[in-house]
């Protein structure tokens, strides 16, 4: 059962294998940079390349984490207007994004009255995930 406590994810090839690998890499190319006698051009050359592989990754992480961003908010639009029969546009202004997002894990019960307390009281998303009391849980989230 996911809950506030638990609900951080990690997911294993980017968090454990990719960022590692990538890391070592530009770790193990700034030593040889410094330590071999090697021609300096061809060191150059691993030090642009290894920084630009821990960019490609870095990017594809910041890529996928804005488009979840984007269908989060979608989502909350339509969840919004299933319970009300309204537009979520006269709400989401007053609300940050790390707001909405800690409302998503609200079930419907409890979404409502939550988002008036969220624009009302000014609360964090951390306020908002420890105020949830039924976790409506996201086990495909990046």
């Amino acid at each position: 059962m996911q809950n506030f406590k638990n609900h951080s994810r990690l997911y294993p090839l980017h968090h454990f294998v990719l960022t590692p690998l990538t890391a070592g890499l530009t770790i193990w190319v700034l030593v040889n940079l410094f330590t071999s006698n090697g021609e300096l051009s061809q060191n150059v050359f691993n030090l642009i390349l290894s920084f630009s592989l821990a960019l490609a990754v870095l990017v594809s992480r910041i890529y996928a984490l804005k488009n979840q961003d984007r269908i989060i908010r979608v989502e909350m639009r339509l969840r919004y207007f299933e319970l009300t029969g309204k537009s979520f546009s006269t709400k989401e202004p007053k609300l940050k994004l790390s707001q909405i997002i800690a409302l998503r894990f609200a079930n419907d019960n409890e979404l409502l009255p939550l988002i008036d307390s969220a624009i009302s009281e000014k609360m964090s998303s951390k306020e908002i995930k420890q105020a949830i009391k039924n976790w409506n849980p996201d086990y495909r989230r990046v």
